[in-house]
């Protein structure tokens, strides 16, 4: 039995009329009967009873007819598994991450990116942003993606978006009593029982300059290179933190039980998220306009 068959026992039923049927399959409505007989021949059942002009499905037929719809359906999706396949087989992409956007950025473009080519060979490796320039530039990953944007003879830099640091408290922290606040300043840092990055990280050094330019001395309980490390040692032990923006979504904040805070002076701290590649580079022409899609989702998020 062929696919073709269960076609033509799809189309009789589904137009409930010989004559539509064979219009539809482009064939004569007594060589759309021939095929119908044959089928009910080698199946060793009568699919259809006849009432005038209209056909009614046997018991059997139904069964039938369900079996057909599900081997068309299954054969639509092999066709589109086949195509996919073959689109995206031959792609492969190294994305070094720097370890800020490793934790904020990486796993919505890895979503974006096996979205559009399911079968494509990805791979990340991690390291600091001057680490991740360099294996760019050693051709050790195709793309660098960096939370800051530069300029280089060699380089294309393709700016994605800004980011700053928030202030971020968990619920029932005094500086959220209840009752009319003034607006969250810098000056709130100050003597603050905090969780600050990890000394070395490209955020803690702007997070230090910001502080010396404005005296602040926060009371430094812990040192974290992790963001989600950070968000539940904030929630387990009461503490404020600096966090980027990106990274704080609703539902991380829900779940966890903190509140985010924008703080004016943070804003210094605006970096802006790039993705790097040779100017020479040897990247797919359906990774070339990927970047291009992934640059127009987020342009809304980058300052005038």
């Amino acid at each position: 039995m062929q696919v073709e068959d269960l076609d033509v026992l799809v189309a009789a039923v589904e137009h409930n009329s010989l004559n539509k049927a064979s219009q539809v399959l482009n064939l004569s409505q007594p060589a759309l009967s021939r095929r119908l007989s044959k089928l009910e021949e080698h199946l060793g059942v009568t699919l259809f009873e006849r009432k005038g002009k209209r056909l009614e499905l046997t018991a059997a037929g139904r069964m039938c007819y369900d079996h057909a719809i599900e081997l068309r359906r299954l054969n639509h999706k092999f066709q589109r598994n086949l195509n996919d396949y073959r689109n995206g087989a031959s792609l492969s992409l190294t994305i070094g991450a720097s370890l800020t956007t490793l934790q904020s950025t990486l796993p919505d473009l890895v979503t974006m990116y096996t979205r559009e080519f399911p079968h494509a060979d990805i791979k990340a490796l991690t390291g600091k942003t001057h680490e991740i320039v360099a294996m760019v530039r050693d051709k050790k990953v195709d793309l660098g993606l960096i939370a800051s944007s530069l300029e280089s003879p060699d380089l294309q830099c393709v700016p994605l978006f800004d980011d700053h640091l928030c202030l971020v408290l968990p619920a029932g922290h005094p500086l959220l009593a209840s009752g009319p606040a003034p607006a969250p300043n810098i000056q709130w840092l100050d003597g603050l029982p905090m969780i600050l990055f990890s000394r070395g990280a490209w955020y803690r050094v702007l997070v230090d300059e910001l502080l010396e330019r404005y005296g602040i001395a926060p009371d430094l309980r812990m040192e974290i290179d992790s963001f989600e490390a950070t968000v539940r040692m904030a929630a387990t032990c009461g503490l404020a933190t600096l966090l980027p923006r990106s990274y704080m979504r609703e539902v991380l904040l829900d779940y966890n039980g903190l509140e985010m805070l924008e703080v004016p002076e943070l804003k210094l701290t605006t970096r802006t998220t790039s993705l790097i590649f040779l100017r020479n580079t040897s990247l797919a022409a359906e990774t070339l306009e990927w970047i291009g899609r992934v640059q127009a989702r987020f342009s809304s998020r980058l300052a005038p």
